[in-house]
């Protein structure tokens, strides 16, 4: 595992490149395993780095100014969520006793160029919440908190289901993505965010194992 890929687990990037934040989502716990957390904490800390980016990205999607009426009262609300998935986590570490890791600096690259690229990346990136969500769910060790981590990732697949359908996505594979939740090959994945990335050798590189 890299280093880059290291500090994204344990909450300890200060700094989040061009585009590697796309690919840092859109992974999600795909890159992580069991070795990689030694307590609930860790796993906490892991899931607020991803919500400081999801909620970052809305804040200056929405403050670009790109949606008007029912699309832009949908991805506020959107956004609201994702500040309140990062208020949730971090009491619940500090909860467990634990410290919640800061939020690491952005840089979206060209997500905000207009009304599509923004309502696309929304959708990769809530989808791939999905798939981080109940990839972290075999990590959990308390019982409460996987509760809690369930209730997150409902709401991230209902994002997921409203922003497909504001882009008019097909129903199965695009509102929703079927009958269950599946893991998504990398290389698909890498295929679907590449045109955001400002460099996808450098997300490539960054998670390699």
């Amino acid at each position: 595992m890299t280093d880059t890929v290291r500090d994204l687990i344990h909450g300890n990037a200060s700094m989040v490149a061009p585009g590697a934040a796309l690919g840092a989502l859109s992974h999600g716990f795909e890159l992580a395993s069991a070795k990689d957390f030694s307590s609930d904490v860790e796993v906490l800390n892991y899931a607020l780095t991803l919500e400081y980016l999801e909620a970052e990205f809305y804040r200056q999607g929405n403050s670009a100014g790109l949606l008007k009426g029912t699309e832009k009262k949908y991805l506020m609300q959107i956004g609201a969520d994702e500040a309140s998935h990062v208020a949730t986590v971090t009491a619940t570490i500090q909860k467990l006793g634990g410290t919640p890791v800061g939020a690491p600096a952005v840089d979206f690259g060209g997500a905000f160029e207009n009304r599509k690229s923004y309502l696309t990346t929304s959708h990769i990136f809530e989808n791939k919440g999905v798939g981080a969500y109940l990839g972290a769910a075999g990590f959990v060790k308390d019982k409460m908190i996987l509760q809690a981590a369930a209730g997150i990732f409902g709401v991230e697949a209902r994002h997921a289901a409203v922003v497909g359908n504001l882009l008019g996505l097909k129903a199965e594979g695009g509102v929703y993505m079927g009958s269950t939740e599946v893991g998504i090959p990398k290389a698909d994945v890498l295929k679907a965010v590449a045109p955001f990335l400002q460099d996808p050798g450098k997300v490539v590189a960054a998670i390699t194992l």
